[in-house]
């Protein structure tokens, strides 16, 4: 019988919730994780990364390990809801559910200390700084053997999509890639009456701007997946001064290294030629910080086996590709598991804001389910799976 502690798990959830963090910048939400764990008599360490705890029950059976993540960060928006426990930072706030993806691990991790002596495997649950970030807290995580020991592993997200009660799967590749490209021109000011006499950089933006849309609908095979997207193009300080800097950041999402290569190598060469015809300099960032979220086929097939007796198979869901990143990729690149999805829409109570917008709110009836998901899962694999059925069952390989 798996006790899961409801109350605890929302009240943890209402506390992060009003002091919403962001990036790496984690003092009081890692503060309260540690808190917490102590509390449980739970060992953990600060070493991978930085900003993240990872905690381990049943640290001595290293037979077989199941990791379990959550992400702890925020984001940059000013909260619009009436929730009593709402965001006490102005400009901040829990967003994406990443508030909720804590507490349910901590539920997660309360639940399996009070059965550790019946859990015959080790489980790594990994809280995880700025999944939201320009840096990936995951990559860090990675970076320093986080994954070295850990044989599978899963995580979960809150779903305004799907309704409370339910759990979602996309088996396979269900995630797209994510690269942000900074794009800075620099030129010389002129008055704008001489602007031959300048070197005009918003000019040189707007070209590539435009030589961008040109590319992806013209060069780009319809039937590839991506999004290629201009966020933000800003030049010059006033009206009669010709800019002499311009700045361009852009998104793109692909479901293929070669897609995603090739437009980042394309927007470079754009830049480039913009930059020459109009006499600027530039310079071109362009990082990839999520890499496609495969799940895989077999552990799928398993984790939504577990969630049948948690749930019924009747509340299970098939969730569909998203063009959405998640740095939980990073973790997939060393190791197999599964990202799913946990319902949280409720439109009888007027949840059903999508994550990153400034009315976000989630069904908290949800959470202890998230929690037990978890806890099934580890009960029902802590003698290790097929690892061959995993190997088998990646249709990558199959290509």
């Amino acid at each position: 019988m798996i006790n899961i502690d409801k109350d605890y798990i929302i009240g943890i959830r209402r506390e992060i919730h009003q002091y919403p963090e962001v990036d790496f910048e984690l003092p009081k939400t890692i503060a309260l994780v540690k808190r917490e764990l102590d509390k449980m008599g739970i060992p953990y360490t600060e070493e991978y990364g930085k900003s993240s705890v990872v905690a381990t029950i049943n640290p001595e059976k290293k037979d077989f390990t199941i990791g379990i993540r959550a992400d702890m960060d925020a984001l940059l928006i000013s909260e619009k809801t009436d929730i009593p426990f709402k965001s006490k930072y102005e400009g901040k706030m829990h967003a994406c559910g990443h508030d909720a993806h804590t507490a349910m691990l901590l539920g997660t991790a309360k639940a399996l200390k009070e059965s550790e002596s019946k859990i015959n495997c080790r489980v790594k649950l990994l809280f995880q700084p700025s999944e939201e970030g320009k840096e990936s807290g995951a990559e860090y995580m990675v970076a320093d053997g986080v994954m070295d020991d850990i044989d599978i592993i899963i995580g979960q997200h809150i779903e305004n999509w799907l309704d409370v009660g339910t759990v979602g799967v996309c088996k396979g590749a269900s995630m797209a890639s994510s690269r942000t490209i900074k794009i800075e021109f620099f030129g010389k000011t002129a008055h704008a009456t001489l602007p031959h006499s300048g070197i005009d950089t918003l000019a040189a933006a707007v070209k590539t701007y435009n030589n961008i849309q040109f590319m992806i609908t013209r060069e780009m095979n319809p039937f590839d997946r991506y999004v290629c997207s201009v966020g933000k193009l800003s030049a010059g300080t006033t009206q009669n001064v010709i800019a002499d800097y311009a700045e361009m950041l852009i998104s793109v999402r692909a479901y293929s290294s070669e897609v995603d290569e090739h437009i980042a190598k394309r927007i470079e060469q754009i830049a480039q030629n913009a930059a020459d015809e109009l006499g600027a300099e530039v310079k071109v960032d362009s990082q990839l910080k999520c890499y496609v979220v495969y799940n895989n086929p077999y552990i799928s097939d398993l984790v939504l086996s577990s969630a049948a007796k948690v749930i019924g198979e009747e509340k299970l869901a098939e969730m569909p590709v998203k063009m959405s990143s998640e740095d939980f990729s990073q973790y997939l690149t060393k190791k197999p598991g599964v990202f799913f999805r946990l319902g949280t829409r409720n439109e009888e109570k007027g949840i059903t804001a999508l994550p990153h917008n400034n009315d976000f709110n989630i069904d908290e009836s949800a959470l202890p389910i998230g929690s037990k998901v978890c806890v099934q899962f580890v009960l029902d694999n802590m003698n290790g799976i097929d690892m061959e059925q995993v190997e088998k069952s990646d249709e990558r390989k199959m290509k």
